[in-house]
């Protein structure tokens, strides 16, 4: 009788056993199926969010567009003297640029920079592409400003050059380093700029590379900061969209499968790259937000690509740039 109680009892243990791992295997393959649908919907977002977003705007098919240098005559243009009528002696432009040169030091971060790579020395010659108000002048001995606007001569008491970017009347490496800050998204064609950037300094050359990176197409008319009243229905649901496409985290994921498709197709491609942008529509009467009047739209990743599909050295990258978005300090390789 005990020995028959007892396997009875052993019998029950082992089927409660075995009913207990069937349970908990129920449970981890149920939770596995969810895992791999939550993958799987994951992975086809970021597909989504790739297709939605690749860049796909080059140079050379871009539609013809000139940059409106009567715009940029008059933001730095000495405002006209009004009898008996206070007058700003700068625009709204300046004054705005003015505000975020200061909030995002840049003239420290510069002055850091030159004093990093030798540049405080007068026998290295730096150019500034899209000089501005020439705030940047006196880092360094030795400048070159370079500007579209004619009037933006009044600021200066260095060297002043007035050109564009993409047609620079310089001579072959002709100088030891250049920066240009929030600039080439202003550029029509930036990849001509960043052709004649390559072509004017010499090889080990140093460029401090800082756009105001994804520039987007709400800028324009100012839709961030305008009432829903200012706007027609189509108006209206272009600024309730940008809840959504406004919003920082949905920016980056968006950016991430693009970086990552650029980057495979990088590494496919022989030769260097093209620089893709997003083709933006400048508004140059309206400055309703800082790069109104931006014409691309640029990626840190994807100008980072172009430097280094032609064998330069990117001297601040992190080990993962591909999450990154900051200035490009390059060191120019030529071949």
């Amino acid at each position: 009788m005990g020995s028959t109680a007892s396997n009875v009892t052993r019998s029950q243990i082992v089927a409660r056993a075995r009913k207990k791992d069937q349970s908990i295997l129920g449970i981890l393959g149920g939770m596995m199926q969810s895992l791999s649908k939550v993958v799987v919907a994951y992975v086809a977002l970021m597909i989504v969010l790739g297709i939605a977003h690749y860049q796909h705007q080059v140079d050379d098919q871009a539609p013809p567009r000139r940059i409106e240098k009567s715009f940029y005559a008059g933001i730095y243009a000495a405002p006209a003297k009004t009898p008996n009528m206070p007058v700003e002696d700068d625009s709204k432009y300046v004054r705005i640029a003015r505000e975020m040169i200061a909030s995002e030091n840049i003239v420290p971060r510069v002055t850091a920079f030159a004093k990093q790579y030798g540049l405080q020395d007068a026998s290295k010659r730096v150019l500034e592409v899209g000089a501005g108000t020439g705030y940047l002048q006196d880092v360094v001995p030795n400048y070159v400003g370079l500007d579209i606007s004619p009037s933006a001569h009044r600021y200066f008491h260095k060297t002043f050059v007035e050109a564009s970017a993409t047609a620079m009347p310089f001579r072959d490496s002709e100088f030891d380093a250049l920066w240009s800050i929030w600039v080439l998204e202003h550029v029509p064609k930036p990849e001509h700029a960043l052709n004649e950037i390559r072509r004017v300094v010499k090889d080990g050359g140093i460029l401090y590379l800082k756009p105001a990176w994804f520039c987007k197409w709400w800028y324009a008319d100012g839709y961030e900061v305008r009432p829903y009243t200012d706007f027609d229905a189509a108006g209206k649901a272009k600024k309730a969209s940008l809840n959504l496409l406004a919003w920082p985290y949905y920016r980056y994921f968006s950016m991430i499968p693009v970086r990552i498709a650029r980057k495979v197709q990088a590494q496919w491609t022989v030769g260097p790259t093209r620089l893709h942008y997003d083709l933006l529509d400048a508004n140059y009467k309206d400055y309703w937000v800082p790069d109104s009047d931006a014409v691309a739209g640029l990626d840190y990743y994807e100008m980072l690509l172009w430097f280094q599909s032609r064998g330069d050295e990117c001297l601040n990258c992190s080990d993962n740039p591909i999450f990154d978005a900051q200035e490009l300090v390059i060191k120019v390789h030529k071949r």
